[in-house]
């Protein structure tokens, strides 16, 4: 049976929500100093809105990464705490927090795809010279 479009539009509304709210805490309320740069690139909830996941682009390597997860779990029940106090929600969404990577891969598909458009132009002349110029005109003919 399909879901309620009502009940979709509300959990899309709740989890952009988190996303703001989250993201805002992240710029200057937490200050935990494992926390790095980061942003909250998406929230994803689950059809009954008990739990959600929180998807993080951090810039820095993977210690960056995992210091930066351990001290968002560590921060888990003071960030449930002001949720439920800036959106008023009668039941918040246990959190989980994962690092997004799909920023990355994008750039490392990006890179490959260059350097096979490059491969590619750079073997084309080579077959585009030898095809527009003819071999068997001789040489002080007056089209070589």
């Amino acid at each position: 049976m399909a879901e309620p479009r009502t009940r979709v539009y509300h959990r899309n509304r709740v989890a952009e929500s988190l996303r703001e709210e989250i993201g805002a805490m992240l710029e200057g309320e937490l200050s935990d100093p494992r926390i790095a740069f980061c942003h909250v690139t998406e929230v994803v909830m689950n059809p009954a809105a008990k739990s959600a996941r929180v998807f993080l682009a951090v810039d820095g390597g993977e210690v960056a990464e995992t210091n930066t997860v351990a001290a968002l779990l560590a921060a888990k029940g003071y960030i449930r705490h002001e949720i439920q106090e800036r959106l008023g929600l009668r039941r918040i969404p246990d959190l989980t927090f994962h690092i997004d990577r799909a920023e990355k891969l994008q750039s490392r598909i990006d890179e490959l795809l260059g350097r096979s458009k490059k491969r590619a132009r750079a073997a084309q002349p080579d077959s585009a010279a030898s095809e527009s110029k003819p071999e068997n005109l001789p040489i002080d003919s007056p089209l070589s």
